[in-house]
């Protein structure tokens, strides 16, 4: 069964704190392909949500990135309303302290094909792709660059680059 995982779809990467223009015109994109893959049960849907907690600032990462972001309870934590009718039809919804998670490798572990959509292609969907290359090295890992945004158009590109040479497939 092939696995889709949507990653870090939430308020804050596409019109909050974090989010881009590059986000926002990419969403329509990603919401026409969930319905489709619905519509034909081609593919299981797993989210995952980037998930602080109040005490951000004070954590490795906040003190590198210090605009808080993805706070859990608050609006710009959750999914976006254009997706969030997928919710309910996901086989996971996972929460993640960090860019990857290993809580998302669990639920892949009887696919044998995995595609990542969503954001942002240099830091979250890079790092999961990775480690699931690195977890299932003989289970097709793809990425639909036409539903992703990095954190500039410049980093998308690196980050796509990237993850051919550790061969994963580009889509899109």
């Amino acid at each position: 069964m092939k696995s889709i995982v949507v990653v870090d779809m939430q308020n804050d990467f596409i019109d909050g704190s974090l989010g881009t223009k590059e986000a926002q015109e990419m969403l329509p994109r990603l919401k026409e392909k969930l319905q489709n893959v619905v519509e034909k049960g081609s593919a299981e849907l797993i989210f995952t949500m980037d998930t602080h907690g109040e005490d951000y600032l004070n954590t490795q990462e906040g003190k590198k990135l210090p605009v808080e972001h993805c706070i859990k309870g608050t609006q710009g934590w959750k999914i976006t309303d254009e997706l969030s009718e997928f919710l309910d039809k996901a086989k996971a919804v996972v929460e993640k302290p960090t860019f990857g998670s290993m809580e998302l490798i669990k639920h892949l572990q009887n696919t044998d094909e995995v595609e990542l959509v969503g954001l942002c292609t240099d830091i979250c969907v890079i790092s999961n792709a990775l480690l699931i290359k690195a977890a299932y090295p003989e289970v097709k890992v793809s990425v639909d660059e036409q539903c992703c945004a990095g954190v500039t158009p410049e980093s998308h590109t690196n980050a796509l680059e990237a993850m051919k040479m550790c061969q994963i497939e580009i889509v899109g």
